[in-house]
């Protein structure tokens, strides 16, 4: 196999490429249409589209019951997105998932050693150093692994913590839908079905502090340090299993949140010298009835409601009835 030219190689290391599943709500109405987006790059943007023929499993699991989505259900979006159409089911709290057939790479050392470090596999990279193996290329087999948990109208359920059996996974310990900002939420990192103990974690969100402050410091023309964070670990907080294989994190902020891994280790497969497997999940925090517009929410008999609680049916009968009185009190006046 010939190495891949320093051009091609710099494309893959300085594009990032985690995988995310994102929805622009996680929290959704029963039995109606909806999307979910394969984010493939950054939690922000999407790289490219993900080939149906690399898809090892996609599922949907609800209420105890487990479905694979029909390939005719995708499309893309400008070669950088793909997008699976579906319908909802009954109310309760859902997963998405979809696994990956691997896929292998060949890297010239230095050119590795910058991908570890870019996209956070530290841990590796410092085993490398400690082995005098930075001068060694490499041949890296990987596959990715990644869920969403959402939540469709008020019941909640208990699938979400059920596992899809992916070689790498993220597993709540509770469900995201029932916490609340302040709160810390507790999940579980699988491999191979045990727990994965001691394995650096990324945890970050759409509204992340860190990306809060940065844009001040930027508009303020201050200066900040970046310590280990470049284009995929920036905004990001660095985490770690502990001994059962639980990631905490602390939920400061409502909002859309994700975890991210890389699980790599050397490979005594012939012709290859590492395998590693990511996994993601993401989630929504809030109450669930505010939308991006702040005007009205829907409940799961599929009513729709003002912020203040009340049918936006009402609010039109009320409007009504005001003008009426006002055109009243105008040609009394007359």
């Amino acid at each position: 196999m010939k190495k891949i030219t320093f051009l091609f190689a710099a494309l893959i290391l300085f594009s990032s490429h985690d995988m995310f599943l994102k929805m622009g709500t996680y929290f959704l109405r029963p039995n109606s249409p909806a999307a979910i987006k394969v984010f493939n790059g950054t939690f922000d943007k999407s790289e490219n589209v993900i080939a149906r023929k690399r898809m090892a499993d996609v599922s949907l699991l609800g209420n105890g019951v487990r479905t694979n989505p029909d390939t005719m259900q995708w499309s893309e979006i400008d070669s950088t997105l793909t997008v699976l159409n579906f319908t909802t089911g009954e109310a309760g709290t859902w997963v998405a998932g979809l696994s990956s057939f691997p896929n292998q790479i060949e890297l010239a050392a230095k050119d590795f050693n910058e991908y570890l470090e870019h996209d956070g596999v530290l841990d590796m990279l410092e085993l490398r150093r400690k082995n005098n193996a930075l001068d060694k290329d490499a041949v890296e087999k990987y596959s990715k692994h990644v869920k969403a948990i959402f939540q469709v109208g008020n019941k909640k359920t208990d699938d979400w913590k059920t596992p899809l059996g992916y070689p790498i996974e993220f597993v709540p310990e509770e469900n995201p839908y029932d916490l609340e900002t302040g709160k810390t939420m507790k999940v579980k990192l699988l491999w191979q079905g045990q727990p994965l103990a001691n394995q650096l974690v990324y945890a970050g969100s759409d509204g992340s502090c860190h990306e809060q402050e940065h844009s001040r410091q930027h508009a303020a023309g201050e200066e900040h340090s970046h310590d280990h964070e470049d284009s995929h670990t920036h905004g990001a907080s660095q985490l770690r299993t502990d001994a059962n294989g639980v990631v905490s994190l602390k939920i400061d902020h409502e909002g859309q949140w994700y975890l991210r891994t890389i699980h790599m280790a050397q490979s005594s497969e012939q012709g290859l010298t590492h395998e590693s497997n990511w996994a993601t999940l993401t989630f929504e925090i809030g109450h669930g009835h505010s939308h991006a517009d702040g005007s009205t929410h829907t409940h799961e008999d599929g009513t729709v409601h003002s912020d203040h609680g009340f049918p936006v049916w009402a609010y039109g009968l009320l409007g009504a009835a005001l003008l009426a009185v006002l055109l009243f009190f105008f040609r009394r006046k007359k």
